[in-house]
């Protein structure tokens, strides 16, 4: 056999082999493309799937994380999860109405934790608007779970912690968050998740 015939059939599985190669990128943008479509299209309990609600929890609570019971920490996932989707989500579809595209980056990836940026165009009939997002993900297990996003520059957990979470534990800790995501849950009764 000569060098020629040996190295066609290498040559071929590299270049089978590159599309694997490129696989992590995909691998890390698929979960944040699965969510968006899921919230874009409705199916809100199927986006919740995407995040790592627990990571989310912890940034957002803080040092009182490990202060909280275990029944505590769990409707504390429960219940934001919930709101989550119920507040956030119809307000991303309602942006969603005069979307033109979506494009993303590529992801930088850093052992288990990623970031992946987007441009979301909105043709609005009065104006083309521009969105820059960056997501931040974490991987859980074997695959990519989306951590937050960043908007214009503000982080959403960030907003949330300081804004929310943080005044209320300082009032009164666990008992008085649980209570505040209760009643907020209560009014949001009625509203669905799909």
């Amino acid at each position: 056999m000569n060098v020629r015939s040996r190295t066609v059939p290498l040559l071929a599985a590299l270049l089978l082999a590159l599309p694997a190669l490129a696989a992590p990128g995909e691998e890390v943008a698929k979960p944040v493309k699965s969510m968006v479509q899921s919230v874009r299209y409705g199916k809100d309990l199927a986006a919740i799937k995407f995040m790592d609600s627990e990571q989310q929890a912890r940034f957002l609570v803080g040092e009182d994380w490990d202060k909280g019971t275990e029944a505590q920490r769990k409707e504390f996932l429960q219940l934001f999860q919930t709101l989550f989707a119920k507040i956030a989500f119809p307000k991303v579809r309602d942006n969603f109405k005069n979307l033109a595209a979506i494009n993303y980056g590529e992801p930088e990836v850093a052992g288990g934790d990623a970031k992946l940026a987007s441009t979301v165009v909105i043709q609005h009939p009065m104006k083309k608007q521009e969105l820059k997002l960056k997501y931040s993900l974490i991987k859980d297990k074997a695959a990519w779970k989306v951590v937050d996003v960043v908007v214009l520059g503000d982080s959403m957990l960030t907003g949330i912690r300081d804004d929310q979470v943080r005044p209320l534990l300082q009032e009164g800790g666990w008992d008085a968050l649980l209570k505040a995501m209760r009643e907020k849950d209560q009014e949001l009764a009625k509203v669905p998740l799909k």
